[in-house]
């Protein structure tokens, strides 16, 4: 890591900026879905003809099928992770 020990030397702050810019990074979270928008992309993509039914997708939330954040509904609704919802997806086409 020699690019991190030349940053460092480079200004008093840098140090306190790179550790800073570390913990940044071990945070991002997974981006999460409403199912507002899981019906959106249902139907933008037309994925399943006809879309499924709001309380379909709450069972599949319920079921496991969807990676969700949480065992139940947040006080938005449910929350559902987006590389959970694309791998159903995909795994629909076998």
């Amino acid at each position: 890591m020699i690019w991190k020990e030349q940053y460092i030397a480079a200004s008093p702050e840098a140090e306190q900026n790179f550790k800073y810019m570390e913990r940044s990074l071990d945070t991002i979270s997974r981006t999460k879905l409403r199912l507002t928008e899981i019906e959106r992309l249902i139907k933008k993509h037309r994925i399943i003809v006809p879309p499924l039914s709001r309380s379909t997708l709450v069972n599949m939330c319920e079921d496991g099928t969807f990676e969700t954040a949480g065992t139940r509904p947040t006080t938005i609704g449910w929350l559902v992770f987006e590389d959970s919802f694309w791998k159903w997806v995909k795994d629909l086409d076998g």
